[in-house]
């Protein structure tokens, strides 16, 4: 098989060098070309028709956002991003992967041979999801039958395992369950029954420290009060997509306890408390989760009646601007979660880079961010297992889990564990509209999965259920 041809754009000539030398290290892939500046590059992925590029954020002249726009306008296909860690680079990364960008690295140290090869790994690994993607995608193009619009749905599932139990969902206007093609859902004849006793959904929560959380907020956002829970019927849909949403609000200094060089939550009580807090949902993503994080916020009303708490795998800092910049789009708070913060409806926490996230609950019956330095676990920190399993001992919570586009298998395990012990709901995204179909399609392969959904469908179910 013939390699892969990457394009390489960074006006550094020395930048250039290493990255293609990182690149070439597979012998999958060949650096055809490079280019100094985004103007240069649209011009060479029109003449060269590379399979890939590694795109600089800043540069002269354009940079690696305008260029990037341009590409996905009139070439699509993976882009990867390389970000320096300054505050503006930061900013145009977030933007770039919700324009279209497959992923992002951060440049590495020139000066640190370990960091070079740590961000080669990294690379490497990046550009062989996003070719796998690209022909999975190919694929079930290929087999689809033309003009069936039911064609992603039933491509969607390629599992070694039966399908998870599946309910038919009711329309969100209460209609007639709505018939969702999918290749397993063919076989179901009747909606499976839960067991018997009232199930809770379990939501993804950020890793906390040992010490209970001190309450407090400097948000004033005022949220209606939250209707008793009531009695859910879960029902399955086809494989489809899924997003969470979480209520935040920063508490006061812990006067003692706080992690060493944990962010520490501050500020003032919110008008509204938590302490009949009944209901939680927990989101975890990765490769393609900016965009996704974006399609599902923006769509989760004001009043939603539980807090959300994401895990997004991602560097330190590069978290804070992410949620700086979903905060714009979606009516809840949208905020980087702090060690401490009482969580609260009307907010989604997102885990700060570098820390992993739980969810606790406190001596006064509220429940709270807790970060921590622990090890790496699936090789990230945050991780999405660690966020949900925090959430099995919370059973006094109705619990939603929500799990969607990335690479690997980070939150199925926890997943399957939140599923077995009775949890509410538990959402994956299906492989259509996955950027990487590899998290979703671990958990579901668990058969640990009520609802499969496009991401665009994730959102109104979510709101419908959680209800």
């Amino acid at each position: 098989m013939k390699p892969y041809k990457v394009l390489v754009v960074d006006d550094s000539a020395f930048m250039r060098k290493i990255i293609s030398d990182l690149i070439e290290k597979d012998a999958d892939f060949q650096v055809t070309a490079t280019a100094v500046n985004g103007r240069q590059a649209v011009e060479m992925v029109k003449e060269l028709q590379p399979d890939l590029v590694t795109m600089d954020v800043e540069m002269p002249e354009m940079n690696g956002l305008e260029a990037l726009k341009l590409i996905m306008l009139d070439h699509p296909l993976p882009v990867i991003m390389l970000s320096g860690i300054n505050e503006e680079g930061m900013k145009e990364t977030i933007l770039a992967l919700e324009g279209g960008a497959f992923d992002f690295i951060r440049k590495p140290s020139v000066s640190s041979s370990h960091d070079i090869n740590s961000v080669g790994d990294a690379l490497r690994e990046q550009m062989k999801e996003a070719m796998l993607a690209r022909e999975r995608r190919e694929a079930r193009s290929a087999s689809a039958p033309q003009g069936s619009d039911d064609s992603p749905a039933l491509q969607q599932s390629e599992h070694a395992f039966p399908p998870p139990p599946i309910k038919l969902a009711d329309k969100p206007d209460g209609g007639a369950a709505e018939h969702i093609p999918s290749r397993e859902i063919k076989d179901i004849k009747a909606p499976i029954a839960r067991p018997s006793p009232p199930v809770t959904g379990k939501l993804f929560e950020r890793k906390r420290a040992d010490q209970p959380p001190v309450p407090g907020s400097e948000r004033t956002k005022s949220v209606p009060p939250r209707a008793k829970p009531e009695a859910r019927q879960i029902k399955i849909l086809s494989q489809q997509k899924s997003d969470v949403t979480a209520d935040l609000a920063p508490p006061k200094p812990q006067a003692t306890g706080a992690e060493p060089d944990t962010p520490a939550a501050k500020g003032k009580d919110r008008k509204f408390g938590v302490k009949g807090l009944t209901k939680l949902v927990a989101v975890g993503c990765s490769t393609g989760g900016p965009r996704a994080l974006k399609a599902l916020l923006e769509n989760i009303p004001a009043d939603f009646p539980a807090p959300i708490v994401i895990v997004q795998h991602m560097p330190p800092n590069f978290t804070k601007s992410l949620a700086q910049r979903l905060n714009t789009f979606s009516p809840l708070d949208v905020m980087e979660a702090e060690h401490g913060m009482i969580l609260q409806q009307g907010a989604a926490y997102i885990a700060p880079g570098g820390y992993h996230m739980k969810v606790t609950e406190t001596a006064g019956g509220q429940y709270a961010v807790a970060l921590s330095k622990e090890e790496a676990r699936n090789g990230h920190r945050p991780s999405v297992d660690t966020l949900y399993e925090s959430l099995l001992p919370l059973k006094a919570l109705e619990r939603h889990a929500v799990i969607m586009t990335g690479m690997g298998s980070d939150g199925a395990k926890m997943m399957k564990s939140l599923y077995d012990a009775g949890v509410t709901s538990t959402f994956a995204e299906s492989e259509e509209t996955c950027v990487v179909y590899g998290m979703p399609r671990s958990a579901v392969e668990l058969q640990c999965v009520t609802y499969i959904l496009p991401l665009q469908d994730i959102a109104p179910k979510l709101v419908q259920v959680v209800k």
